[in-house]
């Protein structure tokens, strides 16, 4: 049972492992350059990621949805580029996670990071906004699933913990790559800068559910309802009834 569970589970089990990994990187590299480990351990866990969605069975319809939610995202940043670290991209990942399930969350959230820096700008720094939005995204659905009927203070409160904890995950990255000395003081300073930026990002997020999250989540839940196929019990036939009528019809 545990072992189904497990399985169940595999895709956000597997992004919350790297994401002590990446944990654990920082503890052990204080006091050193590990840019370069923590990089290759995001860049690898996005490959597998993908693979595992390539070989998976997805219809072509589950496809689009992902596209056109992860397209969404993408167009929702770079519209409000200009505004400091406001963005409906995590509110959208969060929501499409929630309903859609784990991998499609995942999806969402990192093909939105990757399409958008195409406007943006591309660098070192794609890789881990791949995986902060695909983690924010696969989360949501461990949380319908330990909190099958969370409410609208639950919802924001996830929101407001993914404005920091987004935060959180790049902050490692910048630490990993830019601020030296890489010790236990230099790392919570780069967290103490990023509070405020943080703080608003939360904000915003909250903002954007209290004001479109109950009808945004109606219409996800309603597409994901349609794309559904369940199977119809198939009734005995009478063969010695239908047996003549396939004769009349040679």
């Amino acid at each position: 049972m545990l072992l189904d569970y497990l399985w169940k589970w595999r895709f956000t089990l597997f992004l919350l492992a790297v994401t002590g990994l990446l944990a654990f990187s920082v503890t052990a590299g204080k006091g050193q350059n590990w840019g370069l480990l923590s990089a290759e351990i995001v860049i690898i866990a996005i490959i597998f990621l993908y693979l595992d969605f390539d070989q998976s069975v997805v219809s072509s319809r589950e496809i689009s949805v992902i596209a056109v939610l992860g397209a969404m995202a993408a167009v929702g940043r770079v519209s409000t580029a200009a505004l400091p670290n406001i963005q409906p991209t995590t509110f959208l990942v969060i929501l499409s996670g929630y309903v859609f399930g784990a991998r499609a969350g995942f999806m969402i959230g990192s093909t939105a990071a990757l399409a958008s820096n195409f406007f943006l700008g591309q660098g070192p720094w794609t890789p881990w906004q791949m995986f902060a939005w695909g983690l924010a995204g696969s989360s949501a659905a461990l949380l319908r699933s330990l909190f099958p009927g969370a409410g609208r203070w639950t919802m924001i409160s996830f929101q407001l913990f993914w404005g920091y904890a987004f935060g959180w995950i790049m902050n490692i990255w910048t630490w990993t790559a830019f601020i030296y000395p890489s010790n236990w003081q230099s790392f919570l300073a780069t967290y103490a800068a990023s509070f405020w930026f943080d703080s608003i990002h939360a904000a915003g997020n909250v903002l954007f559910y209290l004001f479109f999250g109950t009808g945004a989540e109606k219409i996800l839940k309603r597409v994901k309802k349609k794309l559904e196929v369940s199977s119809l019990p198939v009734e005995s036939i009478d063969v010695a009834r239908v047996a003549p009528l396939s004769k009349q019809n040679i």
